[in-house]
């Protein structure tokens, strides 16, 4: 390995971690990058090594935005338990099965909601409803128990569908709705670590530096957040899916021919 291979990727992740504790989206800088640079390490261990800077710069961007919002901890705590459980069966699972198919499903639902949230301009820029206490811990356990699944199944796009389910279902805004987001993937995250740890599948060399830049990225990410406010991270947001959309269809429908 090229002394210069690990200064690339702490580059590369810490600019996942700054877009992921923003918004979600992190995996789409971080996990091609690795995949691109090493291509003769296997794919299992490529990812399984991304999973522990991902859990540094979400835990980074979790603390930081509850410094400043308001989180409910009473419901998310659980929630996080059922994200970390069904990302362990989600990780299992793929050991046995094939995700294959989870690339054009994510694409259409994607691409549906980037219209949908172009369409309507007030769309997490405020509270938009008040939610009962019970609807509220019933939304984020289910919603921790499928993203985390998700999660540890496929992945991509994990943190943006968290914070579009705290703001449909809970009716946050995109602010409070990313803090609540980064607490659930980092539950994801560490199940993640754990589980290939278990598999003995981490290149520590590379996890550790690239690590402490997304860290770095996160910090550096949440506090433009919090700073800028809703309608920077609606724009972030829409960004993000739509690159997230251009990468799927371009591995289904060009990279596939």
């Amino acid at each position: 390995m090229e002394y210069s291979t690990p200064l690339t990727l702490c580059g590369f992740s810490f600019l996942a971690g700054f877009i992921d504790a923003i918004i979600g989206g992190g995996g789409l800088i971080q996990t091609p990058a690795m995949l691109f640079t090493l291509p003769s390490y296997p794919v299992p261990t490529l990812i399984g090594t991304t999973k522990i800077p991902s859990l540094a710069g979400s835990l980074m961007g979790a603390t930081q935005y509850s410094r400043r919002v308001a989180v409910a901890g009473r419901f998310v705590g659980p929630a996080m338990a059922i994200a970390f459980s069904m990302s362990w069966l989600g990780s299992w699972t793929l050991t046995r099965v094939p995700n294959s198919f989870m690339k054009p499903l994510a694409l259409v639902i994607l691409t549906a909601v980037f219209f949908y949230t172009l369409s309507r301009k007030n769309f997490g820029q405020a509270n938009q409803r008040t939610v009962s206490a019970g609807q509220q811990r019933t939304r984020m356990w289910l919603m921790g128990a499928l993203v985390g699944f998700y999660d540890g199944f496929f992945g991509p796009g994990t943190g943006s569908f968290l914070v579009l389910g705290f703001i449909a279902l809970i009716g946050f805004d995109f602010l409070k709705a990313s803090a609540h987001a980064k607490w659930i993937n980092a539950s994801t995250n560490l199940a993640s670590v754990l589980f290939f740890v278990n598999k003995g599948t981490m290149l520590y060399a590379l996890a550790l530096p690239m690590a402490v830049a997304n860290l770095s990225g996160a910090f550096l990410g949440a506090r433009l957040a919090i700073l800028k406010g809703n309608q920077f991270i609606r724009v972030f947001f829409l960004l993000i899916i739509a690159l997230t959309i251009l990468r799927f269809g371009y591995d289904i429908f060009v990279s596939m021919a």
